[in-house]
């Protein structure tokens, strides 16, 4: 990592926090350091869960560093150019992550910023952060999330509000339609994020990761079709929850009336 995405450990969480002022935009690199980030939350099996913020307090990401993207030639088709592992912002297409994610949104989540945002698991937002999509209006498509995601988030005529006027939506008001999860006092945001973090990561890893990897393979289909994969026997992470040490190992504690002791196994 470099000074733009610093990572921290913390016991079963890593902490990544992207840091380019002014606006924490979003470069080639930067999208390629959180896509290496990501990758070592998925890949390394003593972490459990992910917490996503940024520097400051004004701008959580202002979104793809449009300046820089010019300059290198890269408007059009973007995604043909190394954007890294999970594509633009290492995460909006990280369809292998099955470990929980939590945004800490510190500031205002603008166009590519807010793709990022609601590609993680829970959004906690500081109180002053507001949420927008400006693509349109300047004539370019929101296509790491805008698109895919806000429609699914959102009331279908409150979204298009965001897509076709580029309106600002506070973080009240996002919370009130249930595109982020909590709303908090800035002073608050970090220790919120964290307490969240630790309360996942004190749960079975191997069960959380099923959970999901579930989700997302059973999103769009039919309620009968969603029982018929989950016990196909085709969701990697679900089979290896069923027949996992941590499973017998929760039963187990339930029935003795103590606390569980997981070991992701």
């Amino acid at each position: 990592m470099s000074d733009q995405v610093r990572v921290i450990r913390r016991g079963h969480v890593l902490e990544i926090t992207l840091d380019r002022p002014k606006v924490n935009a979003v470069d080639v690199t930067a999208s390629r350091e959180l896509g290496e980030a990501f990758v070592m939350l998925r890949d390394d099996p003593e972490l459990r869960v992910g917490l996503l913020t940024a520097a400051g307090e004004k701008i959580f990401c202002a979104g793809w560093d449009i300046k820089a993207a010019n300059a290198n030639g890269e408007v059009g088709k973007w995604w043909e150019i190394d954007y890294g592992p999970g594509k633009f912002g290492g995460i909006t297409e990280l369809w292998d992550l099955n470990k929980p994610v939590i945004c800490a949104v510190n500031g205002h989540a603008l166009g590519g910023g807010l793709e990022i945002a609601i590609a993680c698991d829970l959004i906690i937002a500081a109180d002053h952060a507001e949420f927008a999509m400006p693509e349109l209006p300047i004539g370019i498509l929101p296509d790491s999330g805008g698109i895919q995601r806000i429609p699914r988030r959102l009331p279908y005529n409150i979204a298009m509000e965001m897509l076709l006027l580029g309106r600002r939506m506070s973080a009240q008001e996002a919370a009130h339609y249930g595109m982020i999860n909590k709303v908090v006092p800035k002073e608050r945001l970090m220790e919120t994020a964290r307490e969240w973090a630790d309360a996942i990561a004190g749960g079975a890893p191997l069960t959380i990761q099923a959970l999901k990897e579930s989700l997302r393979e059973i999103e769009m289909l039919k309620l009968k079709d969603s029982f018929d994969l989950i016990r196909s026997g085709t969701l990697p992470a679900y089979e290896k929850a069923l027949n996992s040490e941590d499973s017998k190992e929760g039963v187990l504690a339930f029935a003795e009336k103590r606390p569980a002791h997981f070991k992701g196994r």
